[in-house]
């Protein structure tokens, strides 16, 4: 891997023009589910998934005032074995934590983590700006024509199978090549539906449908996916791959193993990593700027 400058993009969303470029941004994680595998019900709480909105409202000023230029909001748990959460209550879940957080004042950019167009539609509506869709536009046949309609930013992101199937002998002739292809062929998809080119990001999917190996490949050949002209984004945060190299069970105690995948991502020229530790995270990555000489910390 080659240092390399982060590419300067502009992403486009509804409600506001993001320049990426210079340095690696932070989003951080909001998960309003009961069974995330690093912070799962940590918002939502009780048999009958009761929402702790104050709460969650203070940890995305938290994650903003940390240094996290997005936050990514998610009503599904899409963790390996994870079953898909109807589009009712994922709403219920994250469209009022979407709608407080706007009238808080908090002015990161609000990722919606989801494969449903009718969740998506609902939370582009209340204020947020990315959809951030596992599927990449395969699981909802409306989900394009949200997202065109809405003129949202989208996440595209690599799986292999379902969050039920993905971690079932995932298989691969050459990971890296094989993911490219697939963002590109999805980028293509998506430009086609509608969804301008300056709205649309790519995440080679850490995690999901990888042994830990395609994962490590991945991150070694990061920069590769640069070539498709498209915002990368990448989310190694607490993952079991780093869990199994550093020797450590419990997600939340991976923190200093995901600081290296941030500073490697950050040297490979990464416009955005998704992190559950914004604090830690913004250390690392203003460090990696100043030794890059990019000159452009806050």
């Amino acid at each position: 891997m080659s240092f390399l400058s982060t590419p300067r993009m502009a992403i486009r969303t509804p409600h506001r023009v993001v320049e990426l470029g210079g340095r690696t941004r932070l989003m951080g994680i909001l998960n309003m589910t009961l069974d995330s595998f690093s912070d799962g019900g940590r918002f939502v709480t009780g048999p009958a998934g009761g929402i702790e909105l104050d709460a969650a409202v203070a940890a995305a000023r938290r994650m903003a005032e940390d240094g996290a230029e997005f936050i990514d909001i998610g009503g599904e748990s899409t963790r390996p074995g994870s079953r898909e959460a109807s589009p009712d209550e994922q709403c219920r879940r994250v469209i009022p934590v979407i709608e407080a957080i706007r009238a808080a004042g908090i002015d990161a950019a609000i990722s919606i983590d989801t494969r449903s167009a009718g969740v998506a539609d609902a939370a582009l509506a209340a204020g947020a700006d990315i959809v951030n869709d596992i599927s990449a536009l395969r699981h909802d046949p409306r989900m394009a024509e949200v997202c065109a309609r809405r003129g949202a930013a989208v996440i595209l992101m690599h799986m292999q199978g379902t969050p039920e199937t993905m971690q079932v002998n995932p298989t691969y002739s050459d990971v890296v090549a094989e993911v490219a292809d697939f963002l590109r062929e999805r980028v293509d998809a998506a430009s086609a539906a509608g969804i301008g080119r300056d709205r649309l990001l790519i995440d080679p999917g850490i995690g999901f449908g990888k042994t830990h190996e395609h994962n490590l490949a991945l991150l070694r050949h990061i920069d590769a996916l640069h070539a498709l002209q498209s915002p990368v984004i990448v989310g190694p945060s607490r993952k079991a791959f780093l869990g199994a190299i550093v020797g450590e069970t419990d997600p939340a105690r991976r923190d200093l193993a995901t600081a290296a995948t941030v500073a490697l991502c950050a040297a490979a020229g990464v416009q955005i990593v998704r992190v559950h530790n914004a604090a830690m995270m913004k250390q690392v990555t203003s460090v990696c700027t100043a030794v890059l000489g990019e000159g452009n910390l806050p």
